[in-house]
């Protein structure tokens, strides 16, 4: 275990660049050691020396959140250099294809449907249950769910995205069922909604910052032991199902 016992340890999916990013300086800025989950080798090279460079304490980990097997060595990664994790923050997200109509739900291509949820659902049940261990040795353990309020049934926000809104539907109920099973435990778990940030994932074209994206996953990594759970939060409060 080569770092400190009283630091708090966060590990962020997707945190090479964008919200995730974002997520991961805000919780090194307050002092969490903060592992940099992401797939691509380079860019998680410079995400960690970015952040270093900011005066975060990061180290990296490979994390393929497709994949059972990266998933595991990752878990091993955390365990060998922290020993134990404080905050999942499940940031990793695709939008999957959305050229020539292909979220249109009446002409729909059931791969790109079953690509978006191997990355935006079974990616975070994947990874959850590899640091669900780790999680449970930490004294106040929280799970965030990078959400989205496209996949609100209630407001029906955004472009009709057929693969991408279902997903995020179905990980706020992935969230809930985690938040129930875990509601005797210590580990919090909510899904959060960043707004429509100015990232690659966006094309650049929302008006808010990852910074401000990235400020209510910090502010539910952070919940006090008698926080809410199973709950769908922005930065306005509860966000409708």
């Amino acid at each position: 275990m080569g770092r400190v016992n009283n630091t708090k340890i966060a590990l962020v999916t997707g945190a090479n660049k964008g919200i995730g990013h974002a997520i991961a300086a805000g919780l090194g800025g307050i002092g969490f050691t903060v592992a940099v989950g992401a797939r691509d080798d380079l860019r998680r090279k410079e995400a960690v020396e970015r952040l270093r460079a900011a005066g975060v304490d990061a180290f990296g980990v490979a994390l393929d959140v497709t994949s059972d097997d990266s998933v595991a060595e990752a878990a091993s990664t955390v365990e060998r250099v922290a020993g134990r994790l404080d905050v999942l923050v499940n940031n990793a997200g695709i939008a999957g294809p959305m050229d020539g109509g292909t979220q249109d739900p009446t002409t729909l291509d059931l791969d790109v449907v079953r690509t978006v949820l191997d990355t935006n659902v079974f990616g975070v049940v994947r990874v959850t249950n590899a640091m669900l261990p780790l999680l449970r040795r930490a004294p106040s353990p929280r799970i965030v769910n990078m959400s989205s309020n496209m996949g609100s049934l209630a407001l029906r926000t955004g472009p009709v995205m057929a693969a991408y809104a279902p997903s995020k539907s179905m990980l706020n109920s992935v969230t809930v069922q985690y938040a129930r099973q875990l509601a005797d435990t210590p580990v919090i778990v909510n899904a959060a909604c960043p707004g429509y940030v100015a990232t690659d994932f966006t094309g650049h074209l929302g008006p808010r910052t990852p910074e401000q994206g990235a400020a209510i996953a910090i502010r539910l990594a952070t919940l006090p032991d008698d926080g809410p759970r199973g709950g769908f939060f922005d930065d306005e409060g509860v966000v409708p199902w």
